[in-house]
């Protein structure tokens, strides 16, 4: 009632952003494509963080899941196959401010954009790091992938893929200064929403590999994992991935695991029999190349102009 003493108070927010305020173009993915939750989830990162949509941007490469800074409400940046990575880190390193999102598939990311994607992980630097891993190459219509597993038929491999698939979880995790990797599946809103939002809060370079349905030219592939969820191991910790009952049981293999763990982490993540979900390795403690890439961003264009004179007398002849 009005004129009565209260001990609460009503937070007014200058500005509140709803679910709208992050969509950008209409998603033009294949139905039940995997995309579609990846996108939704990180919608839901932005909302329940209150992040300004003009503070955001997304870079991503070429694929089908590169198409996502087009469906994202906020800036985005579609680059070349295989460099999103460089682009994310030139725009962090300098408008440190902004909050960087990346976009990239297996074949982006694991294939072409090897060297970039090794340098990444090295510089640290604070962005969320997203790879969409469908085993297969979508976009130009389904070629083999790092990661197709042996004997998976493709259009450059109609007897079967060759050569045992790639593992990017135990290369991601032998990167000097790596500091957050973790796996999840796109099937599992709770569980992606969970972690894609532990990798956005974390300071460093959040490393999410998405295990991701493509039910046009990889249906057999996450078919098989979906249908069978022995093939998976849940990984619970106090400091790892916050997981509710509900989900839990939906695993019948759960084990402990401490992220700070790093041989452990290498070990659940070379078990191919059992793929492992949920934080596999944290270190907050690990250094973002941004602290020292970002120096003298304030700088006006007389003082870099000033500086960047001394430096040459001083090679004058």
């Amino acid at each position: 009632m009005f004129g009565l003493k209260a001990d609460w108070s009503l937070e007014v927010f200058e500005r509140y952003f709803t679910m709208g305020d992050y969509a950008g173009g209409e998603a033009r993915w294949c139905p039940g494509c995997g995309d579609h939750a990846v996108l939704t989830a990180a919608q839901k990162v932005l909302r329940d963080e209150q992040q300004r949509p003009e503070m955001s941007v997304c870079v991503s490469g070429i694929g089908c899941s590169s198409r996502m800074p087009h469906y994202l409400g906020t800036f985005g940046f579609h680059g070349l196959h295989g460099r999103a990575l460089p682009v994310a880190c030139g725009i962090k390193a300098r408008r440190p401010e902004l909050d960087v999102w990346v976009a990239t598939g297996d074949g982006d990311c694991f294939s072409i954009g090897t060297a970039h994607w090794i340098h990444a992980l090295r510089y640290n630097m604070d962005m969320t790091l997203m790879v969409f891993d469908n085993a297969i190459y979508g976009l130009t219509k389904a070629q083999t992938s790092p990661t197709s597993p042996h004997g998976f038929k493709t259009n450059t491999h109609p007897f079967g893929a060759i050569l045992e698939p790639h593992n990017p979880l135990t290369v991601t995790l032998g990167v000097t200064n790596v500091s957050f990797v973790a796996q999840v599946a796109d099937w599992n809103p709770p569980l992606l929403y969970e972690t894609l939002k532990a990798a956005y809060q974390h300071k460093g370079t959040g490393f999410v590999r998405i295990i991701q349905r493509c039910p046009v030219y990889a249906d057999s592939f996450s078919k098989e994992l979906q249908q069978n969820p022995d093939r998976f191991l849940l990984l619970q910790h106090q400091r790892g991935i916050p997981v509710d009952k509900s989900v839990s049981r939906q695993f019948p293999n759960r084990t402990e695991h401490d992220p700070s763990d790093l041989a452990r982490a290498f070990q659940l993540a070379a078990d191919s029999a059992r793929l492992p979900l949920g934080l596999l390795y944290h270190n907050p403690d690990a250094q973002c190349y941004e602290d020292l890439s970002s120096q003298g961003v304030e700088m006006t264009p007389e003082k870099r102009l000033e500086g960047f004179n001394a430096v040459l007398d001083r090679i004058t002849i």
